[in-house]
């Protein structure tokens, strides 16, 4: 019966996003107060339940996420994407132009989102393509596939928050694990691809962009240096070691993790800490001649856009609440063991059943990570590692296939002026190589460690 429940909710939830085209905040918030009633949760503890839900998941999320559009907002209103795609591409030349965009963009898009990163970055692409020719899909899918990487796989973007949240995963570690995964997956799944697609399928620089004024394209009187750039970008990294770094030695009885310091500076290393700091920094070195009321101003207008996606993320941990409290995770872990199946397996099939469905990447993220936590808590041999790599798995299948449900489908084929065929034929292929090659990487990366 729980297992029908479950269906029946899963359905229901499709239908609402699908049919009735329901905002998935509303439509998570519906499902998951059915779903406790249908269950039989007492009447008295299904608001507080789903509450918990809600508010845990948002504890961890909003701070990061928050944080995270601050960095990244500044990063582009001082003109610092333009400044290292610039560089980058000055260092490796002519023929490696592709790369240095897709190396820009890595370093970019740890944190900003993707279609904010991919708006800033086009003119800086078009403009590219322009001065070295050949196929637009060439210079502009190695930098729109990190974007999309960076934002599937890795801390502060909300799917992998959320999901880390859910399953209990350290995100630090998440955040180390996941670069480790999103390099050689976007190499391979993302640049390999994009040389390959490229040679086949010829796309010319958009109308729009040829019939613009340069002028048109972002302009900053001053802007940063590289090196403040990359300062920016590296140094959240650099912080998050301190945790986990100093976690690893005092767990191999190296140091005494009690001691003051060592606690000190593992604070420093907690991933919301780490951004703090990264945000004060990026301040100081970006600000330049602009008043403390116009920093207030852009760090304010980050948030905005950001609104949206940190409720749906909450809903899905509210989903999630519900799903635990209601025992239905538990009779899915039970069924999973029965079938045998890897959950790092199940975790990629069942994101990916969720993404062709409704479209959203952070919807089958979240989802499918409420879906998993009872079958994750139960499982007592699995790693901190282990852990990750689910969380890696549920993002390759939140990835794949994105067609036209998807509102990053319409962003590439709309700025790139592609039809709807010569779309799915380059960028729903490109997606797919991204899922299924970090998938890859995570059902190694489960065996190994």
């Amino acid at each position: 019966m729980l297992l029908f429940i479950m269906g029946a909710a899963i359905l229901l939830l499709l239908i609402l996003i699908i049919k009735f085209k329901v905002h998935a905040f509303v439509a998570l918030i519906i499902v998951s107060l059915l779903t406790a009633l249908a269950a039989g949760i007492p009447v008295d503890k299904i608001l507080p339940t789903m509450l918990n839900g809600f508010g845990g998941t948002l504890a961890s999320v909003a701070l990061l996420v928050g944080l995270g559009a601050m960095i990244g907002r500044l990063l582009e209103i001082t003109g610092g994407a333009k400044v290292l795609a610039d560089t980058l591409i000055n260092k490796f030349g002519k023929e490696k132009a592709p790369l240095a965009l897709g190396v820009a963009s890595l370093l970019f898009g740890f944190p900003i989102f993707f279609d904010a990163g991919l708006v800033v970055m086009l003119p800086i692409i078009f403009s590219v393509a322009k001065q070295f020719g050949g196929s637009v899909l060439r210079y502009a899918f190695p930098s729109a596939g990190a974007f999309a990487v960076m934002h599937a796989f890795l801390p502060p973007h909300p799917g992998p928050v959320a999901s880390g949240d859910l399953l209990g995963v350290n995100i630090g570690l998440l955040v180390l694990v996941g670069l480790a995964c999103a390099i050689p997956t976007w190499y391979i799944g993302t640049y390999l691809f994009s040389e390959f697609i490229s040679k086949r399928i010829h796309v010319d620089l958009p109308k729009t962009f040829l019939n613009a004024q340069p002028a048109s394209e972002t302009a900053v009187q001053n802007p940063p240096s590289f090196s403040k750039v990359l300062t920016v970008l590296v140094l959240p990294i650099i912080l998050i070691l301190f945790d986990t770094g100093l976690n690893t030695l005092s767990v191999a009885k190296v140091i005494d993790g009690s001691q003051p310091w060592v606690e000190g500076l593992r604070l420093i290393g907690k991933t919301p800490v780490a951004l703090l700091i990264t945000l004060i920094v990026a301040i100081l070195l970006l600000r330049d001649t602009r008043s403390l009321d116009q920093i207030e101003k852009i760090c304010n207008n980050a948030l905005g856009p950001i609104c949206s996606i940190v409720l749906v993320t909450g809903a899905g941990g509210m989903f999630g609440g519900v799903l635990r409290a209601s025992g239905i995770g538990d009779v899915l872990s039970e069924m999973m063991q029965d079938t045998g199946m890897p959950i790092v397996v199940a975790a990629f099939m069942i994101a990916a059943v969720f993404r062709v469905a409704q479209g959203s990447a952070t919807v089958a993220l979240t989802t499918t990570a409420a879906l998993l936590a009872p079958t994750v808590a139960a499982a007592t041999d699995l790693s901190q590692f282990d852990l990750c790599f689910i969380v890696i798995a549920i993002a390759s299948g939140s990835t794949v296939l994105s067609h036209v449900n998807d509102s990053g489908f319409w962003l590439i084929s709309r700025f790139l002026e592609m039809d709807e065929k010569t779309t799915l034929k380059t960028w729903t292929l490109l997606e797919t190589s991204i899922g299924v090659t970090g998938f890859i990487f995570a059902l190694i990366g489960s065996i190994l460690l």
